[in-house]
């Protein structure tokens, strides 16, 4: 008879290939592993392989999970298996970057026209980049499962440890908010931080 203390058991298939590891495919492993579950892990190395799979289980997408030989699904469906919100999918729209870049600029002007000769000045510039990457850092909070997925498409240390991608956005918007006067220093991460946000409202549109 087995131990009440034996590890429970997954079986995983998901795609793992040299230009692409799948996000909804670790993000499931790691809910596993944090769920207590001993994950025997089936890489799809290649199209054809993730293919034929999907024929095989008469599946559309992948990753699967199967725990006692019953299928589970994909990522969404085993939060839903184990009790956690079920993520909606919102249509896309860049509504909100629009009005937060607005309410940035009016930001910065006030600060400077309080503070400052000119709002005309490179101060100026400098609290628009700040406040910019506070509030994106602020959006990427309001839905950090969505930001977390997409991370992992690129984040080198986020493939690794995958609760890295829930850490990210605070220690962004700290940094920005303790950044602030460093206007030369702030430009080019806040491109990058705009750049994170599109990826991030275009991510909902397809998953792996």
């Amino acid at each position: 008879m087995p131990s009440d203390t034996q590890m429970k058991k997954a079986v995983l298939y998901r795609m793992v290939m040299p230009e692409h590891t799948c996000p909804f495919g670790l993000k499931s492993k790691d809910l596993l592993e944090r769920e207590g579950f001993e994950v025997e892990d089936h890489y799809l190395e290649t199209r054809e392989d993730t293919d034929a799979f999907m024929r095989e289980h008469d599946v559309k997408t992948t990753p699967q999970t199967f725990i006692d030989d019953e299928r589970i699904g994909g990522y969404d469906d085993l939060q839903v298996h184990f009790g956690k919100k079920n993520p909606d999918a919102d249509d896309t729209t860049y509504q909100p970057i629009i009005a937060l870049f607005s309410i940035t600029v009016l930001l910065a002007l006030a600060f400077a026209w309080v503070a400052l000769p000119s709002v005309f000045a490179w101060q100026t510039l400098g609290w628009f980049i700040s406040i910019s990457m506070v509030l994106l850092g602020l959006q990427k909070l309001k839905d950090i499962e969505s930001f977390s997925t997409m991370f992992l498409n690129y984040d080198l240390l986020a493939k690794r440890w995958v609760r890295y991608g829930y850490v990210y956005p605070l220690s962004s918007g700290r940094w920005a908010a303790k950044s602030m006067p460093r206007t030369d220093v702030l430009v080019l991460q806040s491109c990058r931080h705009a750049l994170v946000y599109l990826c991030l409202i275009n991510s909902r549109k397809t998953k792996s």
